[in-house]
Parts: structure tokens; C-alpha cells; sequence
């Protein structure tokens, strides 16, 4: 007990020291860390498998590093042609419309549509009310003729009234009359006889 206190002693010589009682703590390699393989397989295809995801992995890189440089390379591109991002976006656009067009689920609903289409106005619901809407457009217009007819007929009957006569006469009248004031007025104005002329002197011998 005594020779423990000495070694654990700073002030001792032996300090730093392990007893030699003391086991070696030991430490684990990098490659125990790695996870266990899948059960059923055998060390070498666990090694084949790794290696082949290995490749795989950097196979990925390498087409990443070929797609940025091949991005930049169509910006350039688009750059020089003077193509704005509108340009791609309504090409890609048009683009995705024409994919959609085309693709098999377009097709079968178009052609479902159509089929609808056909059931519907071959129907006898579709038929009769096609009908109903063609005898209520004819009957309109036949209203809105008869309605017109009505008002010229009735406007040409008072127009022949004595009553619309006699006011057109007076309206003729009225209108004579003012005429008449105003070519007697126009007339005084230009007459020799007028205010501001001087009478017409009389020159004959004394």
C-alpha cells in the first residue's frame, strides 16, 4: 500500500510511472469501424461489392464534373446568341406541352373526351333541349319583328293624324316668320336710307 502512495506521490522520483500491475488499454484499428456486411455474403463478394460502389461513386463525379462543363458551356452559347432565360423558359415550355401532347395518358383522354362528346349530342336530352333554345330564339325574333312593325305602323298613323298635320303647319309657319324677320332686318341694314348716312345733297343753282 505504501509503495502505491510513493508512486502516486508527485514529490516521488518514480512520478509518471505505472505500476506494473496495470494492463495496456487496447485501441482499435480504422478498419474495425466498418460496417458489418450483409448476412449471406461471403468476405470476397462483401470486397467485390465495395469496390464496385467505389467505381460507381466516382464514375457519378466525373459526370457531374462533365455536366457543369457542359452547362456553362450552353450559357455561353445563349449568351452570343443573344437568347434570354425567357427564350429557354418558353422553349421548355413548349417543349413540355408538345411531351404532354404525345403522351399516352393525353391520348386515352382525348380520346375519352371525344367519346363523351359524341354521347352527349347524340342524346335525345341534348337534342330536345337543342330544340327547345332554336324555337325560343325563332319566337324572339319573331317578337322583336312584330314589336317593330308595331311602332312604324304606329308611328306613320300619327303621322297622318290631323293633329300631327296641324302642328306641322304651325312649325312651318313659325318658321317662315322667322325667316322673314330676318331678311327685312338684313335689308334695313344695307338700305341708303339707314342711320349714320348722310341725305343725298342738293345741288341745284341758286
Amino acid at each position: 500500500m505504501e509503495s502505491a502512495s510513493q508512486d502516486i506521490n508527485l514529490n516521488s522520483p518514480n512520478k509518471g510511472l505505472l505500476a506494473d500491475s496495470m494492463t495496456d488499454v487496447p485501441v482499435e484499428s480504422a478498419t474495425a469501424a466498418r460496417p458489418p456486411a450483409c448476412e449471406g455474403l461471403t468476405p470476397a463478394e462483401e470486397e467485390e461489392l465495395r469496390t464496385e460502389l467505389a467505381k460507381v461513386e466516382e464514375e457519378i463525379g466525373t459526370l457531374r464534373q462533365v455536366l457543369a462543363a457542359k452547362e456553362r458551356h450552353c450559357g455561353e452559347l445563349k449568351r452570343k446568341l443573344g437568347l434570354t432565360p425567357f427564350d429557354g423558359l418558353k422553349q421548355n415550355l413548349s417543349k413540355s406541352w408538345h411531351d404532354v401532347q404525345v403522351s399516352n395518358a393525353y391520348m386515352k383522354t382525348s380520346e375519352k373526351l371525344g367519346e363523351w362528346n359524341e354521347k352527349v349530342t347524340q342524346s335525345d336530352f341534348y337534342k330536345k333541349t337543342q330544340e327547345t333554345l332554336s324555337q325560343a330564339g325563332q319566337k324572339t325574333s319573331a317578337a322583336l319583328s312584330n314589336v317593330g312593325s308595331a311602332i312604324s305602323r304606329k308611328f306613320g298613323d300619327m303621322r297622318n293624324s290631323a293633329t300631327f298635320k296641324s302642328f306641322e303647319d304651325r312649325v312651318g309657319t313659325i318658321k317662315s316668320r322667322v325667316v322673314g324677320s330676318r331678311e327685312n332686318s338684313t335689308d334695313g341694314l344695307h338700305s341708303p336710307t339707314s342711320v349714320g348716312d348722310k341725305p343725298p345733297q342738293d345741288n341745284a343753282p341758286f
